[in-house]
């Protein structure tokens, strides 16, 4: 069984497109109109456009007979004899546009899509709005897509959910409010779990946010099973070997990978120039204002994961390449040797001309990919000499895989050309790294800090809670750690748990992650290893843990990340899945993807909202 989740949602939302059609069919919807397109016009809000955007081009939107998309948020003016398919989130004020745009009429008919699934009272809504207009008869159909989630590869999506590190963490966070996130995650899993059309075994660790994710779904997943038939009822998943694991895990998990500069290709375009739903914004003063980068791009497919010197060597030997390519066809068709390839001065008989002009689309291609790679290499290059992103990646991974750090380097990194968020997250970095860290470095490193005008709000939040987490460990009075409950209750609005669970795990050992190893065993179902005290959840088993539990082995996981991931994470689960024997299939997703930049900022929110930090902001253009 393959977790094709891109695949599947490209499927569905294509078939949104052709008004709940399959393609083959959506224009023949009588004898006379056999010949003719049906044209479209489709309304989106902001998330959904975020939901097709790494999915579906313009060109693809034409071919299935939409003509023009629209933000439903913007005034629009009227359309008439065309349907418009609206793609939306369930919410009150996409309900109210809707029933606006129905009452003015703006359309002939109104075919609505929800990115999840409607709630009833939203319906009644929706009902009365249009009764009282008279319009309920232009709304030709409404449907729950379940689509919520992006799909940015065929192994990762995103619920696309900001700031949800904070917002569970949130010292202020009322229990309401940490039940509402909850539900917002639940609701995201269960629309890629419909969509795959699978019921996962869900593991996780005791405490915190993924236990509170783990069990909420496995009630959602149950409250749905009852229904027959239901969203799963063709899975076609008879046997518990066919069934993925879903393993759920909170940031907190392992810190330092949110935090930590890599040096492949893929993280450092993420980190220092923002990669967003698989595009990527140039600075000013570049030609292109940005590039798309995704699977089908063969550079960026092949060379994404590679350390950054050995891109840059690759696309040498690319252009070497293919100025030799170019010559050689001048040379065929009688050009001039070396002159860049325009198709303009062929001659020569038929049959070289015609293989010239054949391989002209070709040699296009190519050149435009590497025009692009240059152009991003070259920026990120002036960033990693101006910045020593370098020396800050090679301390980094020392002090996690070696568990040493040369203090000479660290303090002239800590002084050096490195931003005020580099110096930040290399001295938190530290914090992760080290079990006991020696005071005097400590006193070393914050009054580096202190000297760079750094804002120290996240780096005290990590020494705080890090600091937390060894008092709770070590404390063997039942009223010490009773007063540590109580502050920790205080300080997240929840049970100790959600601070403990996994912190164990914050220390890095050797280069394969903590998160990698666990997934590993949880998928091979190892006994005897710290996984054994992971909960089960099977949505499809008895109540109460009548009957066996199956624990695996499993050939499929799903792995999601509350909180936050990033292409680290992502890097090491492929790695896993396709050095296993046999070859394991893994899908990373997460609440939203996060560079370095953006998670400190959500640590350093956290810890203003403890009363820490100075005054002085996080610049990273400085």
């Amino acid at each position: 069984m393959a977790l094709n989740l891109r695949q599947k949602q490209t499927s569905l939302i294509v078939r949104m497109l052709n008004l709940n059609q399959a393609p083959s069919t959506a224009s023949s919807l009588s004898p006379t109109e056999n010949e003719e397109e049906i044209y479209k016009i489709l309304i989106m809000d902001s998330f959904c456009r975020s939901i097709l955007s790494p999915l579906i081009r313009v060109n693809d939107l034409r071919k299935h007979g939409v003509t023009l998309y629209l933000p439903i948020e913007k005034p629009r003016q009227p359309v008439p004899g065309v349907p418009a398919v609206y793609f939306i989130r369930a919410t009150s004020e996409n309900i109210d546009l809707v029933a606006k745009d129905a009452s003015a009429p703006l359309y002939d008919s109104l075919h609505l899509n929800f990115s999840s699934s409607l709630p009833r009272p939203l319906l009644d809504h929706l009902a009365s709005k249009t009764v009282q207009t008279d319009s309920a008869a232009r709304i030709s159909k409404l449907y729950d897509q379940y689509l919520e989630f992006i799909s940015l590869e065929e192994s990762l999506f995103s619920l696309g959910q900001a700031d949800t590190y904070l917002q569970l963490n949130d010292p202020k966070a009322g229990d309401q409010e940490i039940e509402a996130i909850i539900e917002k995650i639940v609701s995201g899993i269960f629309c890629v779990l419909a969509t795959l059309g699978v019921v996962p075994v869900i593991r996780c660790a005791r405490g915190g946010p993924a236990e509170m994710v783990a069990s909420a779904l496995d009630s959602r997943l149950r409250d749905h099973l009852i229904a027959k038939p239901n969203l799963f009822t063709e899975s076609g998943l008879a046997t518990s070997f066919q069934r993925p694991v879903l393993c759920l895990f909170d940031r907190n998990f392992e810190l330092s990978v949110g935090i930590q500069h890599d040096w492949s290709y893929r993280p450092l375009v993420h980190d220092l120039l923002g990669l967003k739903l698989n595009r990527v914004n140039m600075p000013p003063g570049n030609a292109m204002k940005s590039y798309e980068l995704d699977e089908s791009d063969p550079f960026w497919a092949a060379n994404s994961w590679s350390p950054f010197p050995k891109v840059a060597e690759e696309i040498e030997l690319q252009l070497k390449a293919y100025k030799q390519d170019v010559d050689e066809v001048n040379r065929r068709t009688g050009g001039q040797g070396g002159v860049e390839f325009e198709g303009t001065d062929l001659i020569g008989n038929t049959k070289h001309l015609m293989n010239a002009v054949n391989s002209l689309p070709e040699l296009t291609e190519r050149k435009n990919i590497i025009d692009k790679h240059t152009n991003i290499a070259t920026v990120l290059l002036g960033q990693i000499k101006e910045r020593s992103l370098d020396g800050f990646c090679d301390c980094e991974s020392d002090m996690l895989a070696k568990g040493s750090v040369d203090r000479s380097v660290l303090l002239s990194l800590l002084k050096g050309k490195g931003t005020k968020e580099d110096k930040l997250r290399l001295a938190i970095t530290y914090l992760l790294s080290f079990e006991s860290p020696i005071p005097s470095e400590l006193e070393m490193i914050e009054t580096a800090l202190k000297e760079s005008e750094v804002d120290i709000s996240a780096y005290q939040y990590v020494k705080r809670i890090k600091s937390l987490n060894a008092s709770f460990a070590s404390s063997s009075s039942v009223a010490s750690r009773s007063n540590i409950v109580d502050w920790a209750e205080k300080l997240y609005g929840q049970s100790i748990s959600a601070v403990t669970a996994g912190m164990k795990n914050l220390l890095s050992a050797g280069r394969q992650l903590a998160l990698t190893r666990t997934v590993d065993a949880l998928m091979e179902a190892r006994p005897g290893t710290e996984v054994d005290s992971y909960l089960l959840f099977d949505p499809r088993a008895p109540r109460a843990g009548a009957g066996a539990q199956f624990r695996g082995p499993f050939r499929d996981a799903i792995v999601f990340m509350i909180g936050g991931g990033n292409y680290v994470e992502y890097r090491s689960l492929m790695e896993l899945a396709q050095s296993s024997q046999p070859t394991k299939h893994v899908v990373y997703g997460t609440t939203e993807i996060l560079n370095g930049r953006e998670f400190i900022d959500q640590l350093a929110a956290l810890g203003k909202k403890m009363g820490f930090g100075g005054a002085t902001t996080v610049n990273p253009g400085q």
